[in-house]
């Protein structure tokens, strides 16, 4: 009886052991692998710490210790270091003002910015903003926001000062190259409710279709003003991306699939080192494929508005007319973090269906015209003009 009890003591104890060592051995290879995960084996984070403690002990000002902020303000430090303008974090207020602007209302001055070449560039104001009336353009450069540079800047840090409560002002230090030096234009805040876009049937059997943004209604509004082109007597259209800075992929998408047969390629995702790429498809009614169509860009043409000039640039070889396109083409993908703070990161490029790359090279235009100041301020526009000259010849 003993003999037996000793014997399964001692089995008792050689399975616990081989339990620890199984444990243990599991432990570790989760360590391993999170260690891989998280860093190079030859990075040391315990500098991190000591400089975070190094900060709290002796800092002279203890006030200003917000442990909240320390935190976000390690991680912008890591995500600037990427030097992409499109890779931010975004905390919870951020990230709150990035979903009013998708969905296409929010206070501000109405403008999307971006940095370029080091330097805040406006991209397009939006139309009937206040930032439109106050006279900015595509392509200016935001030296100062109320005094403060913007050298070093990122678009989510601009866009927080230019940012404000309607009725409120803000004085924006623009350089244009046409001026040769720099101006302080002062804008007073509204509430920005961006329209989709604007229709208008002519009376020579053109439809001119401007869309402004392809905010989250863009799509639903873009179908209703197709309607009225099909019941129309349109036999062509103009399709107006000028000063569009984009918005949601899948609104670009759908709008395509009114001017694509199904199953054409819209764009394509590249993800860079070799992996697969993703292409998106037009899964439209194809109601709008047998319309002579030109399309308008310019500097101010970004993100979704070149994915849809490009394919169908690509796809059905139609002319674009105007500048060359801003050249905004990667994909961001936001990430919800804990607290309400999010990571818009970079995962990949749009390519057109032929395979172009769009960011930093933009849409060359197959009919270049260029918009003067001239222009601009009488209220010419020539690009417009070339459009229709081009329809009216087309198909006669």
């Amino acid at each position: 009886m003993f003999g037996k009890m000793k014997q399964n003591s001692v089995l008792f104890f050689l399975i616990i052991i081989i339990l620890g060592v199984f444990g243990l051995g599991v432990w570790f290879g989760r360590t391993q692998i999170s260690c891989e995960i998280c860093a190079p084996s030859d990075v040391d984070f315990s500098l991190f710490w000591e400089a975070w403690q190094t900060v709290k002990e002796k800092y002279v000002d203890k006030t200003k210790l917000d442990v909240q902020e320390m935190i976000y303000g390690a991680i912008s430090g890591m995500v600037k270091s990427l030097d992409d303008p499109y890779t931010v974090f975004l905390k919870p207020d951020d990230t709150k003002r990035f979903i009013e602007d998708v969905k296409g209302s929010f206070e501000g001055v109405g403008m999307e910015v971006d940095v370029r070449n080091g330097q805040l560039q406006v991209v397009a104001p939006l139309e009937g903003t206040p930032a439109q009336k106050a006279g900015i353009r595509p392509g200016d450069i935001i030296i100062k926001v109320d005094g403060t540079t913007t050298a070093e800047m990122s678009v989510d840090e601009a866009v927080n000062l230019i940012r404000g409560p309607k009725g409120t002002e803000v004085t924006l230090t623009i350089y244009r190259e046409e001026w040769g030096e720099t101006k302080d234009i002062k804008i007073v805040r509204g509430v920005i409710d961006v329209p989709s876009n604007k229709l208008e049937i002519r009376d020579d059997g053109i439809a001119y279709l401007k869309i402004y943004h392809f905010s989250e209604n863009a799509g639903y509004d873009f179908r209703e003003a197709a309607i009225k082109i099909l019941q129309s007597d349109s036999k062509k259209i103009i399709l107006d991306l000028r000063d569009n800075p984009g918005g949601y992929l899948e609104v670009a998408q759908d709008i395509a699939g009114w001017f694509l047969d199904r199953g054409q390629v819209v764009t394509i995702e590249d993800f860079g080192e070799g992996k697969e790429q993703n292409k998106y498809l037009a899964e439209g009614n194809a109601k709008l494929v047998s319309y002579p169509i030109v399309i308008l860009i310019n500097k101010g043409s970004a993100s979704g508005s070149e994915i849809l000039a490009g394919a169908l640039r690509d796809d059905r070889e139609i002319k674009l007319i105007g500048e060359t396109s801003f050249g905004k083409g990667s994909v961001q993908e936001l990430t919800k973090l804990k607290g309400g703070s999010s990571l818009k990161v970079t995962i990949a490029k749009w390519l057109t269906p032929k395979g172009d790359l769009i960011t930093g090279k933009g849409l060359e235009p197959d009919v270049k015209v260029e918009m003067t100041m001239d222009d601009l301020d009488n209220d010419k526009d020539p690009q417009l003009d070339k459009a229709l000259e081009i329809l009216k010849i087309k198909n006669k």
